[in-house]
């Protein structure tokens, strides 16, 4: 079982007590999986469509306690689409049909139907408890997230604009920074950093789904600072090297071409040093000396042979 459906499971399995919890619950379903049948009569049924047993489950617990009903399910196999399932779950009895619509906001009391809700004259979705169940059904129906373990990606497919950028000022209200993008004719609400998609199945409710995810980021964060440090260090031993390399090849050409007996005391004794343990550090050189002298000084020494050294080659030419 994916990620994503791990959390979708544990997030069907929730359902609020308060019934405008439950409403507004309904409604983000409705909203984006939902569909509204009129017949010739003027009569209503709704169905949803949906891939996801949890989706399915989850919205025919919602009817069921909030409005007292039992709606039909029904199964349909895609044989051409590798035998994928798709679930049904259709209320038609026409005067249930208008109550639900009605107390989902989706129709008006003239009996208009609207499918885009209006954050800013929507009563539905007003106190965060509504919020939380909006966006919670919201991702249930439309909604995906990537494996942790591979990369960090949230998202909630919407078949407008305006769907989605609602569904941007109500994470906006638990500091949450979604973004949007079109795809397919479809609006992606999507987040990509992992702290915000950690607070995202906070807020809707998703608390078994937010320890794993906790605990997976941890250990990549750790895995990830080790993997930093080993570098550094490797880098900085890589430079030590590459130094010490170097600083042998001067002395050895200062040796083969002048001679120590040029040299001061002080540059001859490093050099002979240095000759002499290739590997040491600039500190251990630096205590071997007949009158020690810090790690500054050892480098300032070496620098003057560096220098001597590169004079030679320069002649040399």
């Amino acid at each position: 079982m994916s990620f994503s459906s791990v959390v979708k499971d544990e997030l069907s399995r929730q359902c609020p007590t308060a019934r405008h919890c439950q409403i507004a619950e309904t409604a983000a379903i409705l909203s984006m999986c939902g569909r509204i049948i009129i017949d010739e009569d003027d009569r209503f049924s709704i169905k949803i469509h949906t891939e996801s047993i949890s989706v399915a489950r989850k919205y025919f617990t919602l009817l069921q306690k909030s409005f007292n009903i039992n709606s039909d399910v029904s199964v349909r196999c895609n044989y051409y689409l590798k035998k994928r399932r798709t679930y049904i779950v259709t209320v038609s009895d026409d005067a249930v049909a208008r109550k639900i619509l009605y107390a989902t906001r989706l129709m008006t009391p003239d009996g208009d139907i609207s499918e885009d809700f209006s954050v800013s004259d929507h009563v539905l979705i007003q106190n965060p408890c509504c919020m939380r169940a909006f966006l919670r059904g919201s991702f249930l129906a439309g909604g995906s997230v990537s494996n942790p373990l591979k990369t960090y990606h949230f998202e909630i497919s919407c078949s407008s604009n305006e769907k989605a950028h609602q569904l941007l000022q109500l994470m906006a209200q638990f500091n949450i920074e979604g973004k949007v993008i079109t795809r397919k004719r479809h609006y992606i609400v999507y987040i990509k950093e992992g702290a915000q998609i950690v607070d995202m199945l906070n807020v809707m409710g998703a608390s078994n789904s937010l320890m794993e995810m906790e605990n997976i980021r941890i250990l990549k964060e750790m895995r990830n600072s080790v993997n930093r440090r080993v570098n550094c260090e490797t880098a900085n031993i890589n430079k030590t090297v590459s130094a010490a390399v170097k600083q042998v090849e001067d002395i050895t050409l200062i040796r083969d071409s002048i001679g120590f007996s040029q040299l001061s005391d002080g540059l001859q004794e490093v050099a002979r040093l240095r000759l002499e343990y290739p590997e040491a550090t600039l500190v251990e050189l630096g205590k071997m000396l007949s009158t020690p002298v810090g790690k500054s000084g050892v480098n300032h020494r070496l620098r003057k042979l560096s220098m001597i050294a590169d004079e030679l080659r320069c002649h040399g030419r």
